[in-house]
C-alpha cells in the first residue's frame, strides 16, 4: 500500500537563503545545512527504513544524476513509499543545492551528494499524529583520504562468515540503508586484517558484492565479468566500467563466481560511486594477479578520468590532507 503524497511547488525553491555556508535540503527548502535534522521518531531512524541515493561532483556537477534518480524511483517502489515530489523532480533542487555548495570549495575539488527518502514518523511513537514521508539531501567533502593510496598501492578483501541478505529479505537491487550485514562483515573483515574490506557472498557461496562497491574481475579470453545481476545492486559505476569497456574493446558479461575464481583472476576491481574505480591485490592474503593494479585497470581508469575531464587518481591526492 501507497503511503499518501503531498506535492511541494517548485517555487519553494525559488526563495533558497543566500548564505557562505553549506546548504541541505530538507522537506521541501533549501536550508542551512546545520539546521538540517531527522526526528528520532522518524521510521527511518527507528527501523532503517530509508532509501537512499549516493552521488558525487565532478568539476561541480552531479554524475550521472538522471539514473541515480530512477533507481531511487525503483527503490521506492518496491518499499511502497511516495515521496511529496517525485523522483524526477527531485533533479532540480539536487543541482541548486550543489551549485551553492561547491562554490564554497577550493579550486579543483568535489562534492557528495546523499539523498533519502523515509516514510515518516514511525506510528508506535506518534499513533494519532499526520505522517508523510521526508525527503532530505545534504552534501558533503569527499573523504580522498580514504581511498587516494589505494589508486596505486591496491585493496585488499577478505570473506568473513557474514553473508549478503537473502533475496527473500528484500531484492538485491533494492538501494537502502538496512546494511547491519555490511557493517558486521567490514567490521570482522578489518579484525583478520586492519586494511582489508569484507568480500560479501551469499547462501550459495557465490561472490556478490561489497559493503559499498561493485566487484569486476578481469580473465585473459574472456574479459570483464561480474556477478549476475539478479544477485546484486545493479551499479551506476559497473554500468559506467561497462560502457568505458566497450569504448575500449573489452568484453563484459555477467556469471556467477566463486572466491577461487577471483584467486584465478589476471585482475579484480572495485567500481563505487566516490573512488570511481581501485584495483583489488589481495584476497584472503593470496595475492591476486601480481599483487599490483594492472594494466586493464589503468586503461579503465584513464578513460573515467577523459570522460569526466577530472584525473580522478591526481584529484585524491591532491585533497586527501585538505
Amino acid at each position: 500500500m501507497m503511503v499518501s503524497a503531498f506535492r511541494i511547488p517548485l517555487s519553494a525553491f525559488e526563495h533558497r537563503p543566500r548564505m557562505t555556508q553549506p546548504l541541505a535540503y530538507l522537506d521541501g527548502r533549501l536550508i542551512p545545512a546545520e539546521q538540517a535534522s531527522v526526528p528520532v521518531t522518524d521510521a527511518g531512524f527507528v527501523q532503517g527504513v530509508t532509501v537512499a541515493e549516493q552521488m558525487r561532483t565532478f568539476g561541480g556537477r552531479i554524475f550521472r544524476l538522471k539514473p541515480h534518480l530512477a533507481r531511487l524511483a525503483r527503490s521506492l517502489k518496491t518499499v511502497g513509499v511516495e515521496p511529496p515530489i517525485p523522483a524526477d523532480e527531485l533533479a532540480r533542487p539536487a543541482e541548486e543545492l550543489v551549485a551553492h555548495n561547491h562554490r564554497l570549495l577550493a579550486e579543483g575539488d568535489d562534492l557528495g551528494l546523499s539523498l533519502f527518502v523515509t516514510p515518516g514518523t514511525y506510528p508506535t511513537f506518534a499513533p494519532t499524529g499526520e505522517s508523510r514521508p521526508l525527503v532530505g539531501m545534504h552534501t558533503y567533502s569527499l573523504p580522498f583520504h580514504l581511498w587516494a593510496e589505494k589508486y596505486q598501492r591496491g585493496q585488499s578483501l577478505v570473506v568473513t562468515d557474514v553473508r549478503q541478505v537473502p533475496a527473500e529479505c528484500w531484492p538485491a537491487e533494492l538501494k537502502c540503508r538496512s546494511r547491519m550485514h555490511y557493517y558486521l562483515a567490514d567490521r570482522k573483515a578489518r579484525e583478520i586484517a586492519p586494511d582489508a574490506r569484507a568480500l560479501l557472498l551469499d547462501e550459495q557461496g557465490d561472490v556478490v558484492e561489497l559493503s559499498t562497491a561493485n566487484l569486476v574481475a578481469h580473465f585473459a579470453g574472456e574479459g570483464l565479468v561480474s556477478p549476475p545481476l539478479e544477485k546484486i545492486l545493479p551499479g551506476i559505476s559497473m554500468s559506467m566500467v561497462a560502457e568505458l569497456a566497450q569504448e575500449l574493446g573489452l568484453r563484459f558479461s555477467h556469471r556467477r563466481l566463486k572466491p577461487d575464481d577471483l584467486r584465478a583472476a589476471d585482475e579484480v576491481m572495485l567500481c563505487s560511486t566516490s573512488p570511481c574505480l581501485l584495483p583489488v591485490v589481495e584476497l584472503d592474503g593470496a595475492a591476486i594477479g601480481a599483487k599490483r593494479p594492472g594494466p586493464v585497470y589503468r586503461k579503465l581508469l584513464d578513460a573515467w578520468s577523459r570522460a569526466v575531464g577530472v584525473d580522478i587518481a591526481a584529484q585524491a591526492t591532491q585533497f586527501a590532507k585538505r
